[in-house]
């Protein structure tokens, strides 16, 4: 209720859109749908995008608006502890709601925030997503983008970057699209992500990324939502 609360309120300052509690509201169903928790397969994911991040030369999170409000605190703390860039990209992108996004992440740690300047393209979209900063997006090679499009997902995969989606909808092109899968609640996948950021500093991670199966984690996903519910109605 609290983060209802927060994202009408970020909507009416014009951080989120009214589309953006749309895509809110279809996403708690689906964490109502797996218990409200991270899943073995969602941990698993979790574990792989942290040895990606690790692995990376130019590691790239990016935000938009429901992101900034769902998780911020914990995307600011995942960019400090690798360290990585962070970066506003908007769908419904005008200079005023990328100054309130960006202003807002700034609010919430001493972390530098992209997006002001987009002198980038992502290759195949037509919307305003497909501006993006040449130090951010651009040039990155590991990108974890929180509540994703499927479109922009899908470009970024072409562009060759690995694609790290964090999404409740373990159907959704996104999902399908994305190099490593995060079927899970922003805030909680981002908060375990920067946890085993710190665990895999020693660790062998190629052999954590080259055993992830992310047709496998997601097949994992929808039986593990599938036993959630056959038991919460059992339980009845």
């Amino acid at each position: 209720m609290l983060l209802r609360e927060r994202l009408a309120e970020a909507m009416r300052e014009g951080i989120v859109t009214a589309t953006g509690l749309i895509a809110h509201g279809r996403g708690e169903a689906y964490d109502y749908m797996m218990g409200e928790r991270t899943t073995p397969s969602a941990d698993e994911a979790e574990r792989v995008a942290a040895c990606h991040l690790l692995e990376a030369e130019r590691p790239v999170l990016c935000v938009n608006g429901n992101a900034a409000v769902v998780a911020g605190k914990e995307i600011i703390e995942l960019a400090k502890a690798l360290p990585a860039k962070v970066e506003v990209n908007l769908f419904h992108r005008s200079a005023e709601r990328m100054e309130k996004v960006i202003s807002y992440m700034e609010s919430l740690g001493d972390v530098e925030i992209l997006g002001r300047k987009a002198d980038a393209f992502i290759e195949g979209i037509a919307s305003e997503r497909a501006k993006c900063s040449s130090e951010g997006i651009g040039s990155a090679d590991v990108i974890l983008v929180p509540i994703e499009d499927g479109d922009r997902a899908q470009a970024l995969v072409a562009m060759g970057k690995v694609v790290i989606a964090i999404d409740l909808n373990p159907l959704s092109r996104t999902s399908r699209t994305a190099s490593v899968p995060i079927v899970d609640e922003a805030s909680r996948a981002v908060r375990n992500i920067t946890h085993y950021v710190n665990e895999f500093r020693q660790a062998d991670r190629h052999v954590i990324i080259e055993n992830f199966d992310k047709e496998r984690a997601l097949r994992s996903a929808v039986e593990e939502i599938k036993d959630f519910l056959t038991t919460a109605f059992d339980e009845r």
